[in-house]
């Protein structure tokens, strides 16, 4: 079995994922990482801010391998319902460049999950955050989903010569928004922010929507760690 290199945004992800994958903490990396021998798995942030810094350290601990982006995503086709499997065939940079995913390993999970979409997810810079927003990229792109970090995680990918899948999870739904007060809850290296954290539970109107879209993630999630499985055995 090829090594593994398994990268999400968020370190609630990582987290989430490697209880799901039964991985324990790696000794050695300067920020988290879980795993055992042959795999790694670490958060470089939303956006893949923290892509580049991490990213010779994460290819050195590991021989040639299969890097998947992995994580949550919102929906752009109103078929698709929150802890829906995405196995996009094609990822679209902002720029439009078009990053196909490697077919072995994407054929092997929709093995595992015969009901997950497949077709294109788009890679956007700033969250598509409203209903409207999410019409506007179905439109322009034909996309199904949208994240913040796949665009990136493939490119590096192709340019160390790794081949490269995604595997995300749907959290929001086409007509569900994202209100303003929760996406800084979440910053650019992909920890907690505490102090959003609080200002988040000072404003009672939000936590119900909240704690719905945290629900959405868990089955998101664990939709996501049941097809990394035929990856990582």
């Amino acid at each position: 079995m090829s090594h593994l290199l398994i990268l999400t945004a968020a370190e609630l992800e990582t987290r989430a994922l490697a209880r799901s994958l039964e991985l324990t903490p790696l000794p050695g990396f300067p920020f988290r990482a879980f795993g055992r021998p042959g795999l790694v798995l670490a958060a470089v942030g939303v956006g893949a801010a923290r892509l580049a810094p991490r990213w010779p350290r994460l290819l050195a601990a590991l021989d040639a391998p299969l890097v998947v982006s992995a994580g949550v995503c919102g929906a752009l086709d109103p078929r698709l319902r929150p802890g829906d499997l995405v196995l996009p065939e094609v990822v679209l940079a902002p720029a439009g460049t078009r990053h196909p995913v490697a077919p072995g390993p994407r054929a092997r999970m929709a093995a595992r999950a015969p009901g997950a979409a497949g077709g294109a997810l788009v890679t956007v810079a700033a969250a598509a955050a409203t209903p409207a927003a999410k019409a506007g990229l179905a439109a322009r792109t034909g996309a199904v989903a949208v994240d913040m970090e796949s665009a990136p995680i493939l490119a590096a990918a192709a340019a160390a010569g790794c081949p490269a899948v995604v595997v995300r999870g749907v959290s929001d739904g086409a007509a569900d928004a994202l209100p303003a007060a929760l996406l800084p809850v979440i910053g650019p290296d992909g920890r907690l922010r505490p102090a959003a954290l609080v200002r988040l539970l000072g404003q009672p109107g939000v936590l119900p929507r909240a704690l719905a879209l945290g629900r959405a993630a868990r089955r998101a999630l664990d939709a996501v760690a049941g097809a990394l499985v035929s990856l990582a055995g």
